[in-house]
């Protein structure tokens, strides 16, 4: 009797295992997280383990410094201590850990401000005032985000360099009227925030803008009504409906600012501002590869607490309820001056968003940095190789096989890497739904969007680890591959999310009716009705991964992609080469976004935030 009481309830788990499992949403939930803590924490166990790993040029130092006898590999918790808390020089400690700390807090709290009044600015100008030209301003405020971070840093450097700073290089503002700006304009904390600023502003308006566009209008008008002044409308009813955006905002940039490479390198490093990535790497380069990883480590869990405050803060109400059944229309505020205004910012636009273009076509130009009577094609068109530089250049932009062979391995990169993001966004987007509530899935959502809390130097930096246990993953396509999918999943996953939960579940019950097979009800049904959406989260990991840099920095060579090559040219002061190589990556990138926009209606604004 005990026998076949047993075998029935075997049987009936069983059976109900066969039942969870013969749902293919099911199947998705399971078989994605699986794969997604593979991913996350072996890689994490890697990184943390490499911290506490002799490497090789921390066994020469320790060694000699306090008499030791380890070897590379040995286990050792001299790394924190060398680094973070003066084992053997505070002042080694201060230079390599805690002022780059402080210069990234500075930098990132800064760049945080400035793209938070920026685009806060933008949004509010848009949607409750009678601004002139909005379509144009609107339009024209996210190419910054669009393009590389560095475009704007690249910039910089072209305008306001000059004789008097670093290299002595000449740039636009003095060859054009001799003036020399000072050199903590030039280089330093200053133009890192300003850049890093810029680019995020389209983030912030596009959170803040998404919020002020969807409130009741009412809410403002009633306090019109009972004769309140527009400030105190502002700050009593406004301000308190968009905080949720405004903290996102802060957290979200600061995190994201807080790792930040490119910028740091173009427009920090030659004026000695030196931040964590650009040490992480200056470490790891040195083969001080275990105080590196210890680094690492700080990034990711300051990334976490970012993200863990941005998440705790706006739990704080459950609430932020700002859409009902509301008057549409909205009382626009008459601008004293509204044409004046309208110019400034159109001009303000031209010069971040559009100028850079002309700026990188005119540089690539120059035969000497600044001079512009010395204008040649020679950089795009010569068909023998460069010469005049101390490193190897090779022949012209349009005849470089090394150029264009970086920029196919780029697109080849960033083509596989969409495919998978998108399609995993999509499919996990539809397991989340079919099982909202339930713990699976709500895990699943979590995990899917870990990634996004650590910085790209730091995830680049994880993976370095893992591939010195997994040798023969090092230098490989499929690496570089499985770092940008991981990395780039969690927007495409909520955008997914957000599609599928916006799906009535009677679409899908009707074509099992008749029969639809699941894959005929997924490419025939529900993707063509969420099109835009699904789309989107194909085209930001593309855009994404086709201007990244921090990310691969560590884990390939300097040919291989586009922007590593790119970096390259501008660490050696080949400045036309590197001006001509960022044009072309623009170029490419908005004729990507372009032609996805009018043949789909899909756009990479739909996926930085606004959904």
């Amino acid at each position: 009797m005990k026998n076949s009481q047993t075998l029935t309830k075997s049987q009936r788990a069983l059976n109900n295992f066969a039942a969870y499992f013969s749902k293919p949403a099911n199947v998705i939930v399971v078989a994605s997280l699986i794969i997604l803590l593979l991913c996350i924490v072996y890689p994490m166990y890697a990184v943390l383990n490499a911290s506490l790993t002799v490497g090789q040029m921390d066994s020469l130092m320790y060694n000699s410094l306090f008499g030791l006898k380890l070897a590379k590999g040995d286990f050792t918790s001299l790394n924190f201590h060398m680094l973070m808390f003066g084992k053997y020089s505070s002042d080694y400690s201060m230079s390599f850990f805690w002022k780059p700390l402080w210069n990234s807090i500075r930098m990132s709290t800064y760049s945080s401000l400035i793209a938070l009044i920026l685009g806060g600015m933008i949004a509010w100008l848009i949607t409750r005032t009678d601004i002139k030209y909005k379509k144009y301003i609107s339009s024209v405020f996210v190419f910054p985000y669009i393009m590389p971070s560095w475009t704007l840093a690249l910039v910089w450097k072209n305008v306001f360099a000059n004789s008097r700073v670093g290299t002595g290089v000449t740039g636009m503002l003095e060859s054009l009227t001799g003036i020399c700006v000072p050199s903590w304009f030039v280089y330093g904390i200053f133009p890192c925030a300003v850049v890093m600023g810029i680019h995020y502003a389209p983030f912030a308006y596009i959170l803040i803008g998404g919020i002020l566009r969807n409130m009741d209008a009412n809410l403002e008008e009633a306090a019109t009504i009972l004769k309140a002044d527009r400030w105190r409308i502002t700050r009593k009813v406004t301000l308190p409906i968009v905080m949720p955006a405004l903290i996102s905002t802060v957290l979200l940039v600061f995190s994201s600012t807080m790792a930040s490479y490119a910028v740091p390198v173009f427009v920090g490093s030659p004026g000695d501002f030196y931040v964590m990535s650009t040490m992480l790497r200056s470490l790891y380069s040195s083969s001080y590869s275990g105080q590196s990883y210890v680094m690492t480590l700080v990034l990711v869990l300051i990334g976490i607490m970012m993200l863990s405050l941005n998440q705790s803060v706006i739990g704080k109400r459950k609430s932020f309820t700002t859409v009902t059944g509301k008057s549409g229309q909205v009382s626009f505020i008459r601008l004293k001056g509204n044409k004046a205004l309208s110019i400034v910012i159109v001009v303000l636009l031209f010069f971040i968003a559009i100028f850079p273009i002309f700026s990188f076509a005119l540089e690539s130009l120059c035969g000497v940095q600044g001079d512009y009577s010395t204008l040649t094609l020679k950089y795009w068109i010569s068909r023998e190789d460069l010469g005049g530089f101390h490193v190897p250049v090779g022949k012209g932009i349009l005849f470089n096989a090394e150029i264009w062979g970086a920029l196919w391995g780029s697109l080849k990169l960033s083509i596989v890497v969409s495919l998978v993001v998108g399609t995993l966004g999509f499919l996990i987007g539809y397991g989340v739904s079919k099982n909202r509530g339930s713990k699976l899935a709500t895990l699943l959502s979590n995990v899917a969007f870990f990634p996004y809390l650590i910085p790209s130097m730091a995830f680049g930096s994880i993976f370095l680890a893992v591939s010195t246990k997994l040798l023969f993953l090092r230098g490989t396509f499929f690496l570089l591959v499985l770092v940008a999918s991981i990395k780039y999943l969690p927007f495409a996953s909520r955008s997914g999310t957000s599609a599928m939960m916006q799906l009535s579940g009677e679409i899908e019950e009707a074509a099992i009716i008749v029969g639809a097979p699941w894959i005929v009800r997924m490419t025939r049904i529900l993707f063509p009705i969420q099109k835009s959406s699904f789309i989107s989260g194909y085209l930001l990991p593309f855009v994404s991964c086709i201007r990244e840099l921090s990310l691969f920095v560590l884990l390939t060579s300097s040919g291989t992609l586009i922007t590593t090559l790119l970096s390259y040219f501008d660490e050696r002061n080949v400045v036309q080469m590197s001006n001509g190589i960022n044009l072309l990556i623009i170029i490419v990138v908005l004729v990507v976004n372009f032609t996805t926009n009018k043949l789909t209606g899909a756009s990479i604004d739909k996926g930085i935030g606004g959904n």
